[in-house]
């Protein structure tokens, strides 16, 4: 029976769980950018996110978010518009 090494046990625990901390995709992008002008097009003539949300899912984009998902990148992307416009 092999001796039990807690310290290099505890070690292999810590990498493991610092492996499920990798995130699968690239942070600060989104898969709605590309869509960002469509999408603002959309929301100018009156669409509410969960209408976005549907268009988003219909072909050929074919892309299922939550309608949160939505509502935030709205939100940011709304905000970011007001700023680079010279707004509050």
């Amino acid at each position: 029976m092999p001796d039990f090494d807690p310290a290099a046990e505890l070690k292999q625990v810590q990498e493991f769980k610092k492996l499920g901390r990798i995130r699968p995709y690239s942070q600060g992008r989104s898969q709605l950018d590309p869509y960002t002008a469509e999408l603002l097009a959309l929301y100018d003539s009156g669409a509410r996110p969960a209408d976005l949300q549907a268009w988003l899912k219909m072909p050929p984009r074919r892309i299922k978010v939550a309608h949160s998902t939505v509502a935030r990148w709205l939100q940011r992307t709304l905000d970011k518009r007001t700023a680079d416009r010279g707004g509050h």
